[in-house]
């Protein structure tokens, strides 16, 4: 029989108020160890990381947010917005590290939203490792009229998720969409991902993330932030995951996007889609322990 994985490293759950919001925050390691902040992706938790975490040195005290409307952190009584995340982040940082500047690490949207943070308040970021998560396809202001539309026929019908047939079914979906996640990490994925409610197996994850987001992604402006960023960045890229939708949007801005960072890394990690976390950690935590090794060692 094959069982869940064990982690080799168990986190604390706490929980704080960030930005007026109840916020659930995984931590890992002595409090009295250098800080490495992880944030998450879309439809994700703070748990993704916990395999990455075990492939670290335990030198490290590492902070994970459940990103609001995810995991067990509060969600909105409305649609979710962007700048509430960015204010999130500063309000994480200003209660964990108020006077140094920061380690961040991004999977995906996380990325996405530390990579703008450290534009704009560019002094709080020492430095910064985007997994995954280089922005948005760029969109056209002809766009918004039918966003807007969709927006609103959401707003009376908001989405919602339907049941789950349980832990084993969702974790061979899981392994179905990630080609080398290992069954026992996509059974502790799936415990992390849901809860039992009224009976039924649901995701944690608030259903109004799936709605359209009404605000167009506008590369300028994200290109203006990163080019203001001062911390070392690192991208690291999942090979398998080159082929997707995404990239394939990204694709013609990339080598415009990464002229924007003044000092920039970039590395790929093979045999790993998307969620190279969950299916490359070790690979993941190597390069992740070299980039910030000298933040540790000081």
């Amino acid at each position: 029989m094959i069982h869940s994985y064990q982690p080799r490293r168990q986190p604390c759950s706490e929980r704080l108020t960030l930005n007026h919001h109840d916020y659930h925050i995984l931590r890992w390691g002595d409090p009295s160890a250098p800080l490495l902040f992880m944030l998450h992706g879309w439809m994700d938790c703070a748990a993704t990381f916990q395999f990455t975490v075990d492939a670290l040195d335990d030198g490290w005290q590492i902070i994970a947010p459940d990103w609001r409307g995810f995991g067990d952190s509060a969600w909105n009584s409305d649609s979710y917005y962007s700048p509430d995340y960015l204010a999130d982040l500063d309000a994480l940082l200003q209660h964990y590290s108020p006077h140094a500047a920061a380690n961040l690490v991004g999977h995906s949207m996380g990325s996405m939203v530390a990579g703008l943070y450290a534009g704009i308040r560019p002094e709080r970021v020492a430095k910064l490792a985007l997994v995954e998560g280089f922005g948005l396809p760029p969109s056209r202001p002809s766009e918004a009229p039918g966003r807007y539309g969709n927006w609103l026929k959401e707003k009376r019908q908001p989405p919602a998720f339907a049941p789950l047939g349980g832990i084993e079914e969702l974790a061979s979906k899981l392994v179905g969409r990630n080609a080398y996640l290992p069954l026992p990490q996509a059974r502790f994925m799936a415990t992390a991902l849901t809860r039992w409610q009224a009976d039924a197996l649901r995701y944690r994850a608030d259903p109004r993330h799936k709605m359209v987001n009404p605000v167009l992604y506008r590369l300028e402006e994200a290109m203006a932030c990163w080019r203001r960023i001062t911390a070392p960045v690192l991208w690291v890229v999942a090979e398998e995951a080159l082929g997707t939708p995404m990239a394939r949007g990204i694709a013609p801005t990339l080598d415009e996007r990464r002229t924007c960072f003044a000092t920039l890394q970039e590395v790929s990690i093979a045999r790993a889609g998307h969620m190279v976390q969950w299916e490359q950690p070790e690979a993941l935590a190597g390069h992740l322990a070299r980039f910030f090794a000298y933040e540790q060692l000081s």
